[in-house]
């Protein structure tokens, strides 16, 4: 074909004009003499156009027509152009196949069986595909005759003469055959064992559900049992030589490449598991040891070769197990753990373009739908159904699922299912990664219909199905629970009230009744309001039914939403501002503090909506705000009420944040580094304590005194308080100092300092709706016989004269939190010397600190604790860690000044770079620390009360878990690692304390 130089010939004009992408090559191989009759035949060019891929099309058609023999080619090309059934299925399948043409120039005559038409052809069954495997007698034969009928599959798919659901049938029809066939060649070849034994093959997930891929692994399980007569040790081994054969005829790569693989690891136990077991094995197994995910997979379960009434009977004793499944002790925790994506282990790079895991994925619409059956197949048989879109048509035929989101998530799922079987198609690879080359992805929107922009419209149309399945993933569990109680839409099948119970119990809400009492006030009618609510409850649900206490979740979402239901911002900050409704629902119901703390005022809830709003105030920002209030109200009572309120505010955002920090959201995980957790919270409780409590002083001098008390005063911080380290129910430790100014006597001046103590400890105890500050200053010299304030100059007398050890002990946490400023550092420099003695400490205080020490793990403990639990006396906890730490900081701070701090970790990082204590040391110590700090805040947030040890009841253990961290059904755990660290701690502190080392 010549043309004029510079010039484009119309062949080749027309080929880019058909869609393909070099034509320059295509014009090349239209000239070959193998093509001569039809070249240019414009019925050729038109179908090749047609397909996905138009050169590759081309290109296969050559390598057919040069592969066959002379005598046959025109065959070929004549029934090509005549016959446009043909023409369609072959080039369809040479323009989206590259294997399945490396097939056909292989086995070039395997294009016949693209020649026939008839009615029983276009759906063929397990019958039909037998009858195409009949003549295999070896893996190789078995291959190519696989490989006959997989192209006839695929060129009823590329046509459109099957859709996807049909597709996936036959896949699984073939599959079948295929096992049939390989297993009868496994007997042949073993006569004497498959004389001793019955063997059945149960196919399982998407093989048993006939939803398979084209290349997918092919999930079985192997019942086997003895015939008569024989022993059932040898005939279980007999079939499990039969079946380890039947999966290596499948599997086995030969001259003739592969099939798929025959995975059996679904079975009982696993990879190290038998491969075959009896029925009643199987029964024993799944009775006693199963876990909830082994019953979902057997939704799937089909008998599909081998001995049929093994098969029957081994499908229909498990079917009660799995449609019983909900009801097992750990189904809801299972449920809980089954429903978090699993993402972590696909590479960051992939993640965007997995088809099957990925967000929006394949496995999202797979898990719901089999969740929902679990759930609801217990009483309703039609549920019961291998098949995703099968199952989900009978889930909205049920008002299990709305019938809107039914229709969009089958939409959506045939969609990704049909992307993933034309990527696969192309090279017979198991694959769920979109491609990224232009070429594929070209290739990949023109097989499924698009043809003005391939790969525009590809991308756009996939973003927007994985966006409607993401959506949706949530949605379906609780959108109909909703529709069960709201009664809008008379004509829609609903969800039963028994339903909608039984959906919630299986999601972890122990009161279903109550919780569709709620849901019921909260979105029925028809005000703007109820239409917001059911927006957001759906997902609302889906959070609180992932933490350990859904119900009380539920229950303070409905107190919040009364409170602010009537204000213009709330409903719409939960619905515009991302984080804010999944920060509030993680704070709802993760335990009793932050819902008590918010309920008692409601609007505190902007403080979630705000990316600002979970970070602490700095201590300065607080006393400002704080002595600003004070100055502008009428009297000190009221004065405090503000005090208190601006309390409780920070104290919801120290604990909102704390949680959800702790539990992590969709976008941000949890916090990894659980000592900063610790800091955060120890430092903004002090500072905010400290903020609280020179509010309270200001507002007691000024109701008495004006601007000036007659006496100069501090506060002087002491233990949690003076070191930033501050629980959420902790008491304020203090110390009250003063000095009196000029021309004052020393009578006048400790009336008045006493006044002021005495007033500040009634205001912060007021009965409130906030919760009080407990002044306790036990720790001051003589303890409660002494008095409660005292002068710089009678301190200073006391400690010169009478100061016991101990009380030097006390004072490391010596700091002033609020008063005159410089009488507060006065105080501290009378105190160094005390705790920071020169040279260290006598071997006599040494001994007494440790006599103390002893005596107070024996006499403090309470009554009937576990010393293995307590975070406070028991072993390992938090006063084993302190007074080990405080021991190296009365011996050395005087040399090293970075033990000279009132904060335990910091302290203890001192030590280490002095080489005081081995890094491992100090490493054990810092992680019980703050392992027993965490166990107490949690029991704090979980109970709304404070306490040492873990909780008993079951659902407030598992909460503190849950804030620690562990899943689900890991309380055991979570026990284990804290006296496997505290006891690793206590070994420290025997060495480090009670030991030699000085």
């Amino acid at each position: 074909m010549t043309t004029v130089p510079g010039r484009r010939s119309s062949t080749f004009t027309r080929l880019l004009r058909h869609g393909f992408i070099d034509p320059s090559a295509a014009e090349q191989l239209l000239d070959l003499n193998a093509l001569a009759s039809v070249r240019s035949d414009p019925v050729l060019l038109e179908a090749l156009g047609a397909t996905a891929d138009p050169d590759l099309a081309l290109r296969g058609l050559v390598r057919i027509v040069e592969a066959e023999e002379e005598s046959e080619r025109q065959v070929l090309l004549d029934t090509l152009v005549t016959a446009k059934p043909l023409r369609d299925r072959l080039l369809g399948v040479l323009g989206a196949s590259e294997a399945l043409g490396d097939h056909l120039a292989r086995h070039p005559r395997d294009w016949q069986a693209l020649v026939t038409y008839e009615a029983v052809d276009l759906h063929p069954g397990v019958t039909e595909f037998e009858r195409g495997l009949a003549e295999a007698v070896d893996p190789d034969s078995l291959r190519v005759a696989y490989r006959r009928c997989l192209l006839t599959l695929a060129a009823r798919d590329v046509c459109g003469t099957t859709d996807l659901a049909q597709t996936a049938a036959e896949l699984a029809d073939l599959a079948t055959a295929t096992l049939r066939a390989a297993l009868a060649v496994a007997r042949t070849a073993a006569p004497e064992d498959a004389a001793q034994c019955r063997l059945a093959v149960v196919a399982m997930g998407k093989c048993g559900g006939r939803e398979l891929n084209y290349v997918s692994d092919v999930d079985v399980i192997f019942v086997g049992e003895a015939r008569d007569g024989v022993d059932e040790t040898k005939a279980i081994q007999a079939a499990t030589r039969l079946a380890a054969h039947m999966m290596r005829i499948c599997s086995e790569t030969t001259a003739e490449g592969t099939i798929w693989e025959v995975d059996a690891n679904l079975r009982p136990e696993g990879r190290n598991g038998p491969l075959v077991r009896t029925l009643s094995s199987h029964l024993a197994y799944y009775q006693r040891w199963a876990k909830t995910w082994e019953f979902q997979a057997l939704l799937k379960a089909r008998a599909v070769a081998g001995d049929p009434e093994l098969g029957a009977e081994y499908v229909e004793a498990v079917s009660p197990l799995v449609w019983g499944a909900a009801d097992r002790e750990n189904f809801v925790p299972d449920v809980q753990k089954m429903r978090r994506r699993v993402v972590d282990n696909i590479p960051a790079d992939r993640i965007e373009r997995e088809l099957k895991l990925g967000p929006g994925g394949l496995r999202d619409v797979e898990f719901a739908v089999q969740l929902l059956q679990l759930v609801h197949g217990r009483s309703d048989a039609s549920l019961h159904s291998g098949s995703t879109l099968t199952a989900l048509r009978a889930l909205a035929e049920g008002g299990y699922v709305g019938r809107a989101d039914a229709a969009q998530l089958d939409e959506a799922y045939r969609f990704l299912r049909s992307m993933e079987h034309r990527i696969q198609l192309y090279r017979l690879r198991r694959t769920h990664l979109v491609p990224e080359d232009e070429a594929d992805l070209r290739r990949l929107g023109r097989s499924l219909g698009m043809r003005t922009d391939p790969v525009t419209e590809l991308n756009k149309a996939w973003k927007r199905h994985a966006s409607v399945v993401r959506r949706l993933h949530e949605k379906i569990f609780y959108r109909p629970l909703l529709d069960a109680v709201a009664q809008l839409a008379p004509a829609e099948s609903r969800l039963s009230a028994k339903a909608a119970a039984i959906r919630l119990e299986a999601l972890g809400y122990a009161d279903p009744a109550a919780a569709l009492r709620h849901l019921e006030a909260l979105s029925s009618g028809v005000t703007r309001k109820a239409a917001i609510q059911r927006t957001l409850l759906p997902v609302l649900l889906g959070w609180f039914a992932d933490s350990a206490d859904p119900d009380a979740g539920l229950l303070g979402f409905r107190k919040v939403s009364d409170a602010l239901g009537k204000t213009p911002w709330y409903l719409r900050l939960l619905r515009d501002e991302g984080a804010a409704a999944e920060n509030l629902a993680r704070v709802l119901s993760a335990g009793r503090l932050a819902p008590d703390l918010l309920m008692r005022a409601p609007e505190a809830v902007t403080i979630l909506g705000d990316p600002e709003g979970l970070t602490p105030r700095t201590r300065a920002h607080l006393e400002q705000e704080i002595l600003a209030a004070v100055g502008r109200a009428g009297d000190a009572e009221s004065a405090v009420a503000v005090v208190r309120g601006v309390r409780r505010r920070e104290l919801f955002r120290t604990t909102a944040a704390d949680l959800i920090d702790s539990y992590g959201t969709e976008d941000n995980p949890a916090e990894q580094d659980h000592g900063a957790l610790v800091d955060r919270v120890g430092s903004a409780v002090s500072d905010l304590n400290a903020a609280t409590v020179a509010g309270a002083l200001r507002a007691a001098v000024r109701a008495r005194w004006g601007d000036t008390l007659p006496t100069r005063f501090a506060v002087i911080g002491m233990g949690r308080f003076g070191g930033h380290e501050l629980s959420y129910g902790s008491d304020a430790d203090v110390l009250f100092v003063h000095r009196p100014r000029e021309g004052v006597s020393d009578e006048e001046a400790a009336r008045a300092a006493n006044t002021v103590v005495g007033e500040m400890r009634r205001l912060l105890q007021l009965p409130t709706a906030d919760p009080p500050l407990l002044i306790d200053a036990d720790l001051r010299p003589e303890g409660k016989s002494g008095p409660l304030v005292r002068t710089l100059k009678s301190y200073e007398a006391y400690y010169r004269r009478w100061s016991l050890v101990w009380e030097s002990q006390a004072l490391l946490r010596a700091e002033p939190v609020a008063g005159d400023e410089d009488l507060g550092r006065d105080f501290v420099e009378l105190v160094d010397p005390l705790r920071y003695p020169m040279e260290g400490l006598g071997e006599d205080a040494v001994r007494e600190i440790r006599r103390l020490k002893a005596r107070m793990e024996s006499e403090r403990m309470p009554r009937g604790a576990d010393p293995t639990l307590h975070t406070k006396l028991g072993r390992g906890g938090l006063s084993d860690v302190e007074w080990t730490v405080q021991l190296m900081q009365m011996q050395h701070g005087w040399a090293e000044p970075g033990l000279r701090t009132t904060r335990t970790r910091e302290a203890l990082a001192a030590a280490c770079a002095a080489e005081l204590i081995p890094a491992e040391d100090a490493q054990t110590l810092d992680e019980a620390w703050v392992l027993a700090t965490r166990v107490r805040n949690a029991v704090m947030l979980v109970r709304g009360r404070s306490g040492d040890t873990f909780p008993s009841d079951p659902r407030e253990v598992a909460a503190v878990g849950r804030y620690l961290g562990y899943e689900p059904g890991h309380v055991g755990d979570m026990l284990d690692d804290y006296r496997r660290i505290t006891r690793r701690a206590r070994a420290v502190v025997e060495e480090r304390f009670y030991g030699a080392a000085s």
